[in-house]
């Protein structure tokens, strides 16, 4: 970079910094001076200054090379009710329905990237991944929470039964993945190549074998938590339901979808907001898994029309809003006083999960002969935790109430951590495997119909 280049860059990220301090001090005199601004007006100032703060911190963060991601988590663990308090519980709760949004745009995102051709070329060392991976983190993270439960306050107690099946619902919660840190990572870098290709994948189909997955575990695990209660199998059959007609809404989604681009193609982003809201509100009536469904639709839309460069066109241009939201509010969400009263627990959890993924990893690799490339980085796109898993818990505590609460509380330190952590690994294997792309990727994009 010259010398002109070098003063440009500084330039711009000192009035990034001014820019950011700013209006930082004006919502910092707004909040405390006058509280009463505090309410449903305030919510819209909130996404606002969210989406701010948070580009304008990940711009700053670029060149140590932190993802974007760690600047939007930043920011919103600096606005958020532990630190300086810009935004208190009841603007978190109201902000809600704009993470409904952008979970289902991160969902069909998700879908649409997915192409059956590649995946069936890849299916080798996908099968080997998926069943190593779970098997190694349900036998090893049981084995850890079991042994470690001396630590755990809420586990010194229980019988060694009733121990074990809690280990078991822990165990099957580390199996679960973060699909919108992957999706993140990916659109910032728009990384091509082995290891994103796998990476996507992996994410996105371990999804399903997770909400499977968490059912059995609750269903063998009841019998050892409550010695009263007995195994049902009620739980498998509401479990077939809710996949059989996740899947089936999201197939007729899809193709509604793809019918609309090619006959209308118009005003998308009213189309997209529709979806976020109105689909997932019915979806929730139904009692159907909308990220599933909303996956499913957008794996309909790339593979079974010719909309899929569209559709995939469409999405991006939100994406940053949609992850600077998302992510921001994710990190105002964090819990820090439980984080800090947790983190011994909460950090031999998150070693522990990192070292079985990446060993697993590597066994994987070595069983379905990949590529060096993959047997070196697989692991690096698997640490991330996010809203899937924290949803998840919330079935372990509504199954278990017993142990409901601190479960989830140890749960919601432990998935800090990866939610910190994991992105900035992912990001340095892509720079490392040479898949990050060098075009820059502008901030913000206007919904203008792509190219045909």
């Amino acid at each position: 970079m010259g010398t002109a280049q070098a003063l440009r860059a500084t330039s711009t990220r000192f009035s990034h910094a001014v820019l950011l301090g700013a209006f930082a001090a004006i919502v910092f005199y707004v909040t405390r001076l006058v509280p009463e601004t505090h309410g449903e007006s305030w919510t819209i100032a909130a996404i606002g200054f969210l989406l701010l703060a948070g580009t304008l911190t990940s711009e700053l963060m670029s060149p140590i090379g932190l993802p974007h991601l760690t600047g939007y988590l930043i920011a919103g663990i600096a606005s958020g009710p532990h630190v300086l308090r810009f935004l208190d519980e009841s603007t978190l709760k109201s902000l809600s329905p704009v993470n409904t949004l952008a979970l289902s745009l991160i969902a069909l995102a998700g879908g649409a990237e997915l192409d059956l051709g590649a995946l069936r070329k890849g299916a080798k060392g996908l099968f080997w991944a998926l069943l190593v991976q779970t098997c190694a983190a349900l036998v090893v993270m049981t084995a850890v929470f079991y042994i470690a439960r001396p630590m755990i306050p809420f586990a010194r107690s229980l019988t060694p039964s009733a121990a074990l099946g809690v280990a078991l619902c822990w165990a099957a919660i580390s199996v679960t993945r973060s699909p919108s840190a992957t999706l993140g990572i990916l659109a910032q870098t728009r990384a091509s190549g082995a290891l994103a290709t796998f990476t996507l994948a992996f994410v996105m189909v371990s999804d399903v074998v997770v909400v499977i997955l968490v059912a059995t575990v609750i269903g063998v695990a009841r019998p050892l938590i409550d010695p009263g209660a007995t195994f049902s199998a009620g739980a498998f059959v509401r479990l077939g339901h809710d996949l059989f007609g996740s899947v089936a809404i999201g197939t007729a989604l899809g193709l509604v979808i793809a019918a609309y681009l090619r006959l209308v193609n118009r005003q998308m982003l009213v189309v997209l907001l529709l979806l976020g809201f109105g689909v997932t509100s019915v979806l929730d009536y139904l009692q159907f898994d909308s990220l599933l469904t909303f996956m499913v639709a957008g794996l309909i839309v790339r593979n079974m029309s010719e909309q899929g460069h569209k559709f995939i066109g469409y999405i991006e241009q939100t994406a940053t809003v949609v992850y600077v939201v998302f992510f921001a509010t994710a990190g105002a969400d964090l819990d820090v006083p439980l984080l800090r009263a947790l983190w011994p627990v909460a950090l031999l959890f998150f070693a522990s999960r990192a070292l079985t993924t990446w060993a697993a990893a590597r066994t994987a690799s070595h069983l379905a002969s990949d590529p060096p490339l993959l047997r070196r980085w697989a692991a690096s796109g698997l640490v991330s935790q996010a809203g899937l898993t924290l949803g998840l818990t919330v079935v372990v505590a509504r199954e278990f109430p017993s142990i409901g609460t601190p479960f989830r509380a140890l749960a919601i330190a432990t998935v800090a951590l990866n939610e910190i952590f994991g992105p900035v690994l992912f990001k340095i294997a892509l720079d490392r495997s040479r898949e990050t792309s060098r075009e820059p990727v502008a901030s913000f994009a206007s919904m203008r119909p792509p190219p045909p």
